[in-house]
């Protein structure tokens, strides 16, 4: 169990011995930073310079956004709405659903560094990673390094969004220094030794206790007991944090407890908040939804609801859901006078990546017999034996906040007459999202509110 994680430290030292230190990440150029992996793919169906396609050209892409992280932003997207239908398949319609999927690109683009044959190939076409142009498979780290700049460097300080990588290593085993440089560099991921071998317990209880301290106590225990054992030799492990105060707060003084309507056809009480304000906003009778975007301070990073029309399950939409359709939403919004009520709620999830992932076609890196991670020498046993996700969201009057951490080892009132109302007092879909290259930070439907 846990072997392939070895085989990330050799590639690196193997791959990079001509590493000089950068000083930041976030003016590096992609020759500053010799990360070409192993085995290099190619999607067979397109040239290198056809990207995403026609529909490239027609978009424009944000001042200062280097193409390739606008690609990577929309393979994100793919793959987060693509794989919130695996688990919501997965899960009773009646349950709640909170992720970042985000967290889980980030932590398995990393993973792949190494990977080559049907492995690779596998990798590249779950995480959509397969759509983007110019070298995907040998720069997708500078890309991910640079999406990161993007997001988690902002001078805006009325939100907080934080994202931290760490390497978790047996230290019976010599890390190649190199490595441990660019790892640092391009993640910020630093190497922490550890005895596996023989505390494998308490290793997991260092691991859970550094997830714990940088996601401000939100997500404890990830890793269950019993998920690292002797043959652990590297855990990889990405968290992010974000915390925000609303653009426009909800009056703490119109919250009162009302219905909220459950799929299952019960009723419970819960508080529901209320305010009226210009939002973005959309009904989109054809698809039997209506949207809005509720921004947090600063605008760079909003909260989008979809809820769906009276009559119509969320599971309908869900089923229907696709990037394409996600993104005709968003930009058919119009700033309009909204009354808004939304449940003030905290929920929390976890789950195991493995099986879901499995379902979507990333089945060789799983398995002992067919995984192809040819980077240590003799051996050809490499595998990834499981993946862990938790994830946390806290909503109420004065903004949100929300904590994931992914882990691969190889979460009666009257109404207003005459207004537009947006009433989730039924099951939603939720996104927090940053707005200039839309990229999904975290995801989820919210199915019970109630306390």
């Amino acid at each position: 169990m846990h072997l392939f994680m070895w085989f990330i430290i050799s590639l690196w030292g193997a791959v990079a011995p001509q590493y000089h230190p950068v000083e930041d990440i976030c003016t590096a150029k992609p020759r500053d930073i010799p990360v070409n992996p192993m085995c290099i793919y190619r999607n067979p169906e397109k040239k290198e310079s056809e990207g995403l396609g026609l529909e490239q050209v027609k978009e424009k892409i944000p001042e200062s956004t280097n193409p390739r992280v606008w690609e990577l932003s929309k393979a994100n997207t793919l793959f987060a709405t693509e794989f919130y239908k695996y688990l919501a398949d997965s899960k009773n319609d009646n349950e709640n659903i909170f992720m970042s999927p985000l967290s889980i690109s980030t932590a398995f683009a990393m993973t792949k560094l190494g990977a080559c044959g049907n492995t690779l190939q596998q990798l590249m076409e779950v995480f959509r990673f397969d759509t983007i142009s110019e070298k995907t498979s040998d720069q997708i780290h500078f890309f991910f390094a640079k999406l990161n700049c993007r997001l988690y460097k902002k001078a805006n300080k009325s939100s907080e969004l934080v994202s931290a990588n760490r390497l978790f290593g047996e230290k019976s085993l010599t890390f190649n220094e190199t490595y441990q440089n660019i790892s640092e560099v391009v993640y910020g991921a630093k190497l922490w030794p550890l005895n596996f071998k023989e505390k494998p317990e308490q290793s997991r209880t260092l691991i859970n206790e550094w997830i714990a301290n940088k996601t401000e106590n939100r997500i404890t225990d990830v890793i269950p007991e019993g998920g690292i054992d002797d043959l652990t030799v590297l855990v990889l492990v990405n968290t992010i944090y974000f915390k925000g105060h609303w653009k426009s707060e909800f009056p703490a003084q119109n919250t009162k407890r009302d219905k909220f309507y459950r799929s299952n056809g019960q009723i419970c009480a819960t508080p529901m908040m209320y305010q009226e304000n210009k939002f973005r906003h959309v009904s989109v009778p054809s698809d039997h939804v209506q949207v809005v975007e509720l921004p947090y301070k600063g605008d760079d990073i909003t909260m989008v609801l979809i809820l769906p029309t009276m009559g119509t399950s969320l599971g309908e939409v869900e089923r229907d859901l696709t990037p394409e359709r996600l993104q005709s939403w968003l930009g058919s919004m119009k700033e309009i006078l909204l009354s808004v009520y939304l449940p003030r709620f905290r929920i929390e999830d976890n789950f195991s990546l493995k099986e879901k992932l499995q379902h979507m076609g990333l089945v060789d890196l799983f398995s002992p017999e067919h995984a192809k991670l040819p980077v240590a020498e003799g051996r050809t046993d490499l595998y990834v034996s499981d993946a862990f996700h938790k994830a946390f969201l806290e909503v109420n009057e004065e903004g949100s906040e929300a904590a994931a951490s992914t882990v691969v080892m190889i979460s009666g009132r009257s109404f207003p007459m005459n207004k537009m109302i947006f009433n989730a007092n039924r099951p939603f879909l939720l996104l927090i999202r940053e707005v200039a290259i839309n990229t999904i930070i975290f995801m989820g439907r919210i199915s019970n509110p109630c306390p």
